[in-house]
């Protein structure tokens, strides 16, 4: 099938550019290099047929496995109507708000209907709906509560980004623990005898007050192992900005933050998320990580954690972030062992499983039944109210041990 030109003129450049900026809108990393890149290849390959024009594109824009049907579906919209944005709006409203499907394509649907929608076209009947019931039923309900409940895996794009601008300014307060050094104090628990003896060479040797100390606090380090598995790849993301800000959020108290994800294999990322850019660092992050979206392996990969870097990690009371929804197909008595050694380890190990946002939840897959009984907490992590009730399980956790 021949492909006829997108504008009268054959503005070529135009319409590659309009097409970037949509599939950038939508969530997928496009940026002004691969336009270029774009438009020099299809110059290469030519334009005779549609096939041509799709194997190019995909080429160059398609960066990741999950962006893969978002881009099919953008193209077919996209490339169908010379009329571009007004007419490819009366072709795609039909199909994002009436399709049936599954919640991966009807979120994919819904990212691309925001990217294609002018910011002044107004909203969908159904959408209208929906809004109108919402603020009947909940009356005060504002919309940045609205947002702390949203599934990650439902948002849309401009919901997407108010996420993560929410995300980079959570501030994690990480309980504190008491540890051996001390400090000056003038009603500690502790006697100081250096400090009172230097005190006495004021006074000739004649100790007139005993100078105290009490115990100083600090916060442990937090690790956090972070599953990149097909099933999880779409909370990945926005965790990984949980954990960017986390982080960046510590200030002067520089607690460290240690990262590795897992998929089939183990990686350490914690150099990557350390830049300032959270873009720039996620894009070092899957650079470096050959896994990401592929199939888990949960068991072997805490088991390497626990040889490689359990010692160098796990010192000074560390606390331990498991996220994973721990759908394994392994062994179970391997986890189980694996989970034995790593709860030994750690101070506390908090569990933040996707699942538990199903109200009918049950801990019937071997995987989790084999990861229960070692965990201090096990908590749902699907949006950002999840996510700030994280900090008060930490230290309900903190004060359980204790």
């Amino acid at each position: 099938m021949h492909l006829e030109p997108a504008l009268p003129g054959g503005k070529l450049a135009e319409n590659v550019v309009h097409f970037a900026r949509v599939l950038r809108a939508a969530g997928m990393q496009v940026g002004p290099a691969k336009v270029l890149d774009a438009l020099n290849a299809l110059q290469i390959a030519g334009i005779e047929s549609r096939d041509d024009w799709y194997a190019v594109l995909a080429a160059i824009f398609v960066q990741r496995r999950e962006d893969r049907e978002l881009f099919d579906q953008a193209f077919s919209f996209f490339w169908r109507d010379p009329a571009l944005l007004e007419r490819m709006m009366q072709l795609l409203l039909p199909k994002v708000y009436g399709r049936a499907g599954g919640a991966e394509e009807e979120q994919a649907n819904r990212r691309l209907a925001d990217a294609l929608t002018p910011p002044h076209a107004p909203k969908h009947d159904r959408a209208r709906e929906e809004e109108e019931i919402e603020v009947a039923a909940e009356l005060t309900f504002s919309a940045d509560e609205k947002l702390q409940r949203i599934d990650f895996e439902k948002m849309s794009a401009a919901e997407w980004q108010d996420a993560k601008e929410v995300i980079a300014r959570l501030r994690l307060p990480l309980p504190e623990i008491r540890a051996r050094r001390r400090e000056p104090h003038a009603h500690g628990e502790f006697i100081d005898p250096r400090a009172t003896a230097r005190a006495s060479l004021r006074t000739g040797g004649e100790l007139l007050r005993l100078k105290r100390a009490r115990r100083t606090r600090r916060t442990p380090p937090l690790v956090v192992l972070c599953d990149i598995s097909g099933s999880m790849h779409r909370y990945t993301r926005m965790l990984l900005h949980f954990v960017h800000a986390l982080a960046r959020s510590q200030g002067a108290r520089r607690v460290p933050v240690h990262t590795l994800l897992f998929g089939t294999r183990l990686t350490n990322v914690t150099r990557h998320l350390r830049e300032r850019d959270v873009d720039v660092a996620l894009e070092k992050v899957r650079t470096a990580v050959e896994d990401w979206a592929g199939g888990t392996r949960i068991g072997p990969s805490i088991a390497e954690f626990n040889l490689r870097w359990s010692r160098r990690l796990l010192g000074q009371n560390a606390s331990v972030l498991l996220i994973t929804d721990g759908l394994d197909r392994d062994s179970p008595e391997d986890l189980k062992q694996a989970m034995a050694r790593l709860k030994r380890s750690a101070h506390q190990l908090i569990w933040l499983n996707p699942l538990l946002r199903y109200d009918k939840f049950e801990a019937k897959p071997a995987g989790i039944r084999a990861m229960l009984p070692f965990v201090d907490a096990h908590l749902p992590v699907h949006n950002l109210e999840a996510l700030r009730d994280l900090a008060d399980a930490l230290s309900e956790a903190q004060r359980a041990r204790a």
